[in-house]
């Protein structure tokens, strides 16, 4: 009886010191990353932002022929809310990107009407890659041009990418979308 008295008291204490590291496990390590919202001096948690769901990564560029992409991103946005979460990173990388964040704001708020969550302009490749395209690289490849997207899986374990010809509205990408849901 003290044997399984004993037992059962270890097994309480060893829970509930699991119980907080599995919770706080549950972001893939990728996403623990506060970045800053663009043209904005406010920050976001991006664990927050996607709260466990699967995540719609997309390099942007504001003077980019695929620039009218964000139309598109916007309507699976609203149409998946509930589900899915897409974040903007813009980059010059591809020197197709405002030198001034009001702009480029400008053409996502006010031109595209975007509503979900853009963050601040970084590098998507190259020695100044940000933390998130630097796990995006590494499971698949560098973007090669503006508007690639990633899909990642609520785990962060599976990524899929999609260069910038496939439309965020195309039966491709919206067949991945539900693959992850």
């Amino acid at each position: 009886m003290k044997k399984l008295l004993l037992t059962s008291s270890l097994l309480a204490l060893t829970s509930s010191f699991l119980a907080p590291s599995v919770f706080a496990n549950s972001c893939p390590d990728y996403l623990n990353v506060e970045a800053r919202k663009l043209h904005s001096d406010e920050v976001v948690d991006l664990c927050e932002v996607t709260n466990g769901k699967p995540v719609l990564i997309v390099n942007t560029a504001s003077n980019c022929g695929f620039t009218p992409q964000f139309e598109a991103l916007e309507a699976l946005h609203k149409e998946y809310e509930d589900d899915l979460v897409v974040i903007g990173f813009p980059s010059d990388d591809f020197f197709q990107e405002e030198d001034d964040e009001a702009k480029t704001a400008d053409v996502c708020f006010v031109n595209y009407g975007v509503t979900f969550t853009m963050v601040s302009t970084s590098a998507v490749r190259g020695s100044y890659v940000n933390s998130v395209f630097a796990y995006l690289g590494d499971k698949t490849a560098a973007p090669k041009w503006n508007f690639y997207k990633y899909l990642v899986s609520a785990d962060g374990e599976s990524v899929q990418q999609f260069n910038s010809r496939v439309k965020p509205d195309s039966e491709e990408l919206k067949k991945a979308i539900e693959s992850v849901l």
